[in-house]
């Protein structure tokens, strides 16, 4: 499933793996969860961070793709080529980043949901951590008077980084009632828009995989503040950039973003 670029593959024992998958809405046109805001996220660590490219997944549950190297710099590697799911690493920070650009074959979820635990249990990582969205507007009454941040943590993550998110006052995604205004005995994970997110959080409980999801409720349009908020409430845990008051200087927004959003990018930010 993953092809390493050269002849060596990289080691990602004990490393942290951050990922953001698509999603195919059903009956629709192919699309990546709410207003790509954990693409958006991981595209700004990546480009700010300068992450390598270390490899690739390959599956026949991705929608094909290929196009011209979204993090170029120069000359020298703007003919590259980018894949559907293309892995990045920073062995210095134990880091490694999964960016996932086309939406899962509808009918290939759970079958990719199974590739990806197992590569995540093969590659020996120490912890997996999903960046996603839901839609803003499926909120219930006490999510909406509060952060659109929230974090979800399996069973073997829980030992790991509890008192950390605690510390940091982070807001647990809440469940809920799953008959509103007639019973709220009965509960449930609700991620509307979020594509896999619940299913690959479930499938990692039951393995025993210490898993994070970190999201944020948005809706489609300008989702570029909502990229930041996300990278910078994952940056408050990870502190993976040095904090600056002004908190959207300090990320580096890829080059395609001008081919994607062109005048509305401030210059500072590339």
């Amino acid at each position: 499933m993953f092809v390493p670029i050269g002849n060596t593959c990289p080691s990602f024992k004990e490393f942290t793996l951050i990922m953001y998958i698509a999603q195919c809405r059903p009956f629709q046109q192919p699309a990546v969860s709410v207003g790509n805001v954990g693409q958006l996220a991981t595209d700004l660590m990546i480009s700010t961070l300068n992450m390598p490219r270390v490899g690739y997944l390959h599956t026949d549950c991705l929608i094909p793709m290929v196009g011209s190297n979204p993090y170029a710099a120069s000359t020298d590697n703007s003919t590259e080529l980018c894949t559907a799911a293309e892995v990045y690493s920073l062995p210095d920070l134990k880091l490694a980043a999964l960016q996932i650009r086309t939406p899962i074959i509808q009918t290939k979820q759970k079958q990719f949901r199974k590739l990806i635990i197992s590569w995540i249990k093969s590659s020996g990582f120490t912890r997996s951590i999903l960046l996603s969205s839901s839609h803003a507007y499926q909120r219930d009454d006490q999510q909406i008077h509060s952060s659109p941040l929230r974090y979800l943590l399996t069973p073997a993550m829980q030992h790991i980084v509890c008192d950390v998110l605690k510390e940091l006052e982070w807001k647990e995604m809440e469940k809920v009632s799953m008959f509103p205004g007639i019973s709220d005995t009965e509960q449930r994970l609700y991620i509307p828009g979020g594509g896999i997110t619940k299913g690959l959080y479930t499938d990692c409980c039951h393995e025993d995989i210490p898993l994070a999801v970190v999201l944020t409720f948005c809706s489609e349009g300008d989702n570029i503040p909502d990229a930041f908020a996300l990278i910078n409430h994952l940056n408050d845990w990870l502190h993976l950039v040095a904090s600056d008051k002004n908190e959207s200087t300090k990320w580096r927004a890829p080059c395609s973003w001008r081919l994607l959003f062109g005048s509305g990018i401030p210059p500072a930010l590339f």
